[in-house]
C-alpha cells in the first residue's frame, strides 16, 4: 500500500466544468451576500424591537447566527475555489472546517427542535409557557445544545482525522465533510460508519420525531381554535418553521443515514449546498414572510428609519 503523509487536500468542487465556474462563482456570491443581510437583518430587528424580547424570537435570534456561521464555513471558499486553479486546504484547515461544519450543523439541529417544543408550549400550553420557557431555562437550553454539538462533532472529526490517507488526497466535494474524507481512506472505515449513522443519523432521527410530535399537538390545538383568524395566525407562526425543518432535515436525512457505500458523490454535493449554502439563506426570508409579527416589526422599523 502506498502510504502518504498528508499535509493538505484538494477540493474538487461543485463541477468540473470550466464553463460553469464563473456563473456558480456569482450565483454562490449572490446567495452568501443575501444570507449575511438577511441573517444579520433579523438580529438587529429582534434586538431592536421589545416586542419581539420573548423566548421564541431568542431563539430565532440565535438560529440567525448559527446560519451566519454555518454558511461562512464553507461557501466562502468554496466561492473562491470556483476562479482558482489550485484548490487545496492544508490538513489542519479541514479538520477545523470539518469540526465547525458539524458544530453549526448540529446545532442548528438541536435548535429548530427546541422551537418545535417552544411553539408546542406556547399552542397546548400557554398558562405554563412563561414558567417553562423563561429567560433562565432559554439559557441552560442553549448552554447544553451548543455542549451537545461541540461534543457531537468532536468524536465525528477525531475519528475521521485519525484515518490514514494512501493513494490519494482528492476530496469529491465543496468542503470537508465525512462521508467523501471516509471514502479516500485506506483504513477500514466501518466504525466510523457506524457512529455516523447511529450517532449523528441518531440524533437527526430523534430530533425529527420530537418535532413531528409537537407539531402532531399543535395542529390538534389550531383545530380546535374558534375563530378563523386566530387559527390563521396561529398557523402562520408555526408553518414558517415546519417549512425549515422539512427542508433542512429532509437533506440531512439523505446525506447522513444511510452508509457511506450507497454515496452517489454527485447527489450528496446538491444535499449538501441546501444544508449549508442555501437554507441559511431561506430560513430568515422564510421567517420574515410568512410571520406577521415580524413583517410588523420590519414595517416599523422602515417607519422610524424613514421619519
Amino acid at each position: 500500500v502506498n502510504m502518504l503523509l498528508v499535509t493538505e487536500f484538494i477540493l474538487l468542487g461543485l463541477t468540473d466544468y470550466p464553463r460553469l465556474q464563473i456563473p456558480l462563482f456569482l450565483l454562490f456570491l449572490l446567495i452568501y451576500s443575501v444570507t449575511l443581510l438577511g441573517n444579520i437583518g433579523i438580529m438587529a430587528l429582534i434586538s431592536m424591537n421589545r416586542k419581539l424580547h420573548t423566548p421564541m424570537y431568542f431563539l430565532l435570534c440565535n438560529l440567525s447566527f448559527v446560519d451566519i456561521c454555518y454558511s461562512s464555513v464553507s461557501t466562502p471558499n468554496m466561492v473562491v475555489n470556483f476562479l482558482s486553479v489550485r484548490k487545496t486546504i492544508p490538513f489542519a484547515m479541514c479538520a477545523i472546517q470539518m469540526f465547525i461544519n458539524f458544530t453549526m450543523g448540529s446545532t442548528e439541529v438541536f435548535l429548530l427542535t427546541v422551537m418545535a417544543y417552544d411553539r408546542y408550549t406556547a399552542i397546548c400550553n400557554p398558562l405554563l409557557y412563561s414558567v417553562i420557557m423563561s429567560s433562565r431555562a432559554c439559557i441552560y437550553l442553549l448552554i447544553f445544545i451548543y455542549s451537545l454539538a461541540v461534543l457531537n462533532a468532536l468524536t465525528h472529526a477525531a475519528l475521521t482525522f485519525t484515518l490514514p490517507f494512501c493513494d490519494s488526497n482528492e476530496i469529491t466535494h465543496f468542503f470537508c465533510d465525512v462521508p467523501p474524507i471516509l471514502m479516500i481512506s485506506c483504513a477500514d472505515t466501518a466504525i466510523n460508519e457506524i457512529v455516523l449513522i447511529s450517532l449523528a443519523g441518531g440524533l437527526i432521527l430523534l430530533c425529527l420525531i420530537i418535532i413531528l410530535i409537537s407539531y402532531a399537538y399543535i395542529v390538534v390545538a389550531i383545530l380546535m381554535i374558534s375563530s378563523s383568524e386566530g387559527r390563521w395566525r396561529t398557523f402562520s407562526t408555526c408553518s414558517a418553521h415546519f417549512v425549515c425543518v422539512i427542508i433542512f432535515f429532509g437533506t440531512l436525512v439523505f446525506m447522513y443515514v444511510k452508509p457511506s457505500s450507497s454515496h452517489s458523490m454527485a447527489q450528496d454535493r446538491v444535499a449538501s449546498v441546501f444544508y449549508t449554502v442555501v437554507i441559511p439563506m431561506l430560513n430568515p426570508i422564510i421567517y420574515s414572510l410568512r410571520n406577521q409579527e415580524v413583517k410588523e416589526a420590519f414595517k416599523k422599523s422602515i417607519g422610524t428609519i424613514c421619519v
